[in-house]
């Protein structure tokens, strides 16, 4: 049996993703299609709209045959990390390609760039360095250091654009790990990543359709952008919680976990630098809604992602010390399957490299694992729910 892999987030579930998983098993030629999926936090350093449980059920509702987790050490990472971590899984569980969606809608001028950054890795790193000296973000810093060792040049990929970057970081990530895994990517259509809902479009961005609902829209109301079954999750969700993760939700519980710690103990959290507890620990103090308190603190130099996701540190105590003691991913944490994902996973049970683990139970003496479900608990209590422990009693969704 032939696999693909896709890397996802399903924050929700929309057409756009069924576009892409579609288009992902006809350009691999591939019989089943497995989706590596971050867990209850995101890259951009968010709460998922939905848990992975939900979530889950929407990808095999709509063409996925296994769904693995991404675990949350890569799951809330940065671009090269998040890759890394994604594209290991994928390899370890025997996908033959990887297909993700691009601006760019064509493979060669991500071979080019990779081509050109191989051979003048010392220089575009120098430029980087010297980018960040400067006082701007780092991701600003890479744009500019690519397009200095680019020098006008025409046939490369565009590293501006935000799947591009993604896409990009994965082919670095197989090529480092010595993946024979084959990279295919097809062009994203419709909204871009940070678009708004636009009425008489079937494919909108999930950050519009979240910005959407949190603006007042219901369910119903978005329904033209989301397969029938998302909804049908999306209100299941609705029925049990009551509301949908966002940091606006989780915000009473962040303001407390911030104000607690003395302004100096915030350093230890991962991806907090160069003195900006100060400023988290003072906007904590006057900010009582989270858009007012990321207001005070995200500047040029400090994007809102990269807030985000210290935020997220912050909120699940995940410290430097945790981030520098973890190498690679130590086990494939298996979310749900169909029929055809679980032959799959029965034929090739010899040639998968990692142990698959289908139980929260046996990841009790993985440290790895141990993060994930004390995040997963950490979700549940952001979204109010006295089930902390459902990392326990919830088994692999089977969509038969």
């Amino acid at each position: 049996m032939k696999a693909a892999g896709i890397i996802v987030e399903y924050n929700p579930f929309h057409n756009g993703h069924l576009h892409h998983a579609r288009s992902a098993r006809e350009s691999s030629g591939a019989d089943i299609l497995i989706a590596v999926m971050s867990g209850q936090f995101l890259q951009r350093g968010e709460p998922a709209f939905a848990d992975k449980w939900k979530r889950t059920e929407m990808a095999l509702a709509n063409g996925v045959d296994l769904v693995i987790e991404l675990p949350y050490v890569y799951a809330t990472a940065q671009a090269s990390d998040f890759a890394r971590g994604a594209i290991t899984l994928l390899d370890a569980i025997g996908c033959g390609a990887f297909c993700f969606g691009s601006e760019q809608g064509a493979i060669e001028p991500f071979l080019k760039s990779r081509q050109l950054l191989n051979r003048k890795n010392q220089e575009y790193q120098q430029k980087i360095h010297e980018a960040v000296q400067s006082g701007i973000s780092y991701p600003k810093a890479m744009n500019e250091a690519y397009q200095a060792v680019t020098d006008g040049q025409e046939g490369f990929a565009d590293l501006t654009k935000p799947n591009n970057i993604l896409g990009y970081h994965y082919m670095e990530a197989a090529e480092r790990i010595s993946s024979s895994i084959q990279p295919l990517t097809i062009q994203r259509i419709g909204a871009n990543y940070h678009d708004p809902i636009q009425e008489g479009l079937s494919i909108a961005s999930a950050t519009g359709i979240r910005k959407a609902f949190f603006e007042g829209g219901s369910l119903e109301e978005l329904s033209a952008y989301l397969p029938a079954y998302s909804i049908e999750s999306l209100q299941s969700f609705a029925n049990e919680y009551g509301r949908f993760g966002s940091w606006e939700t989780f915000y009473p519980m962040l303001r407390f976990t911030i104000l607690r710690e003395k302004p100096e103990n915030l350093r230890r959290y991962a991806e907090v630098t160069e003195g900006i507890e100060n400023l988290i620990y003072e906007a904590a103090s006057k900010e009582q809604d989270f858009e007012g308190f990321i207001g005070r603190i995200k500047s040029k130099r400090f994007t809102r992602t990269r807030i985000q996701r210290m935020l997220t540190h912050i909120f699940t105590g995940f410290t430097w010390e945790m981030l520098k003691s973890f190498r690679q991913p130590s086990y494939l944490r298996l979310l749900g399957m169909t029929q055809n994902g679980r032959q799959y996973l029965n034929a090739q049970k010899k040639n998968i490299k990692l142990p698959v683990i289908s139980r929260a139970a046996d990841l009790a003496d993985n440290s790895m694992g141990k993060l994930d479900i004390h995040a997963s608990s950490l979700y549940q209590l952001g979204l109010g729910s006295s089930h902390l422990k459902k990392e326990f009693t919830t088994p692999p969704i089977y969509f038969g």
